[in-house]
């Protein structure tokens, strides 16, 4: 059986694997990337958040990408029957990047996959991890690749970088009911033929169908674009007929998109995930760290998913080079306590977007410019803020701010 010793071993090599691997790689640290799948391959995620720019910017991983041609997000919009909001990222709150792509994943995760190569990390792709022993001092690591060979890895620490196949919480018995309500999702993309000419053929845009369901759609600069639904599971399940049959269905619900998307050529069959929330015991324990999804799988209203992948990739990877350098780190204060931060803000704007109450926040008129340049700032990324009373007080401002409205 093969053995190998490295200092990081990091599972997946989506942008959270490549911005931790890239950090580490630049700090001379031996790191190696272990990725189930070959690259490129379909993963959904594809609306970004300006935050995410400056992990990409601090690792040496933007050039690549800048010079791919991505769709360039300079907001979003939301649509519900006659009612629109558009938010500008360049007016917001916080200080920070005014724009970010909206990106065919698997064109994106293979860029940042050949960018990382590059500087010298090794990800071994089409390999999987069969079993983890978490050991004084390091970990023992077994992984099988395709043609069947086994090996073990020994590692002083492992980053899970897995997304939603949550390697580590499914075989360390991480995992958790997610207190989020149980929604479900089903997702094409399609030949974007009608697509308007100039800017509302580029558009980001959320279409609010009822109060707990509504449609993205994410257009591309190849000329494709990204449509899903989202809803409590018996309203998708509710719908009868094979995939591609159930998200005709739910188009016609939408008045503003159902002939854009009416009978186009989806470009692989449409997918449904059921109860797609997840929570996990802890972040963190003796030897590794959980990133991103493999952490916490959050609602996709916002796009939050690759910002905190990536937001959570490089701080584990920076508090790993401590600990494996000797110093002291406070994982629970440095780690858990900052993530889950960021989390609880969107958790909060995730479950009053489902109430109701932010959706009154987003249309209302006349607009409150002060309260949604504050709004924008969360929807950026910048949930760590603390100079936004719309971060720091997230538990009960849009509720209160959202009972006025009704009351006024």
């Amino acid at each position: 059986m093969n053995k190998e010793i490295i200092d990081v071993l990091i599972i997946g090599a989506g942008p959270s694997g490549c911005v931790s691997a890239s950090y580490l790689s630049n700090n001379n640290v031996q790191v190696k990337i272990i990725e189930k799948t070959t690259f490129p391959r379909y993963v959904i995620g594809e609306s970004l958040l300006p935050r995410c720019m400056d992990h990409f910017e601090e690792v040496g991983l933007l050039d690549c990408l800048k010079k791919s041609n991505f769709e360039v997000k300079r907001g979003a919009r939301f649509i519900r029957g006659s009612e629109i909001c558009n938010f500008d990222f360049s007016q917001k709150h916080t200080d920070g990047w005014d724009w970010t792509w909206q990106v065919p994943r698997d064109e994106f995760d293979h860029v940042l996959a050949k960018e990382t190569i590059k500087k010298g990390v090794d990800i071994s792709f089409e390999t999987t991890v069969e079993n983890v022993v978490i050991k004084d001092g390091y970990s023992e690591v077994t992984v099988k690749d395709t043609h069947g060979v086994v090996s073990v890895i020994k590692a002083k620490f492992i980053i899970d970088s897995s997304g939603y196949g949550r390697v580590l919480p499914r075989i360390l018995g991480l995992e958790k009911e997610s207190d989020l309500p149980n929604h479900s999702s089903i997702f094409t993309q399609v030949k974007d033929i009608h697509r308007p000419a100039g800017k509302e053929g580029t558009l980001i845009t959320f279409d609010v169908l009822e109060t707990q369901v509504w449609l993205w759609v994410i257009p591309f600069s190849n000329g494709n674009t990204s449509i899903g639904f989202v809803g409590p599971t018996a309203f998708i399940n509710s719908f009868k007929g094979n995939s591609s049959e159930i998200i005709a269905q739910l188009l016609e619900l939408s008045d503003y998109y159902k002939d854009r998307f009416r009978g186009v050529k989806h470009l692989f069959t449409p997918i449904l995930i059921e109860n797609f929330s997840k929570s996990v015991k802890q972040l963190y324990g003796k030897g590794y760290a959980l990133t991103g999804n493999s952490s916490e799988f959050l609602d996709p209203v916002f796009s939050s998913g690759v910002t905190f992948a990536t937001e959570s990739g490089l701080l584990a990877a920076k508090l790993a080079l401590r600990e494996i350098n000797g110093q002291e780190v406070d994982w629970e204060i440095e780690y858990t306590k900052y993530i889950s931060k960021g989390v609880a803000v969107f958790k909060s704007y995730v479950t009053e977007w489902y109430s109701g109450n932010l959706q009154e926040l987003f249309f209302f008129q006349p607009e409150n410019k002060e309260f949604k340049r504050k709004i924008c700032a969360v929807l950026a990324g910048y949930v760590w803020d603390e100079t936004n009373p719309f971060v720091t007080k997230h538990k009960r401002i849009i509720s209160n701010i959202a009972h006025l409205i009704k009351t006024d």
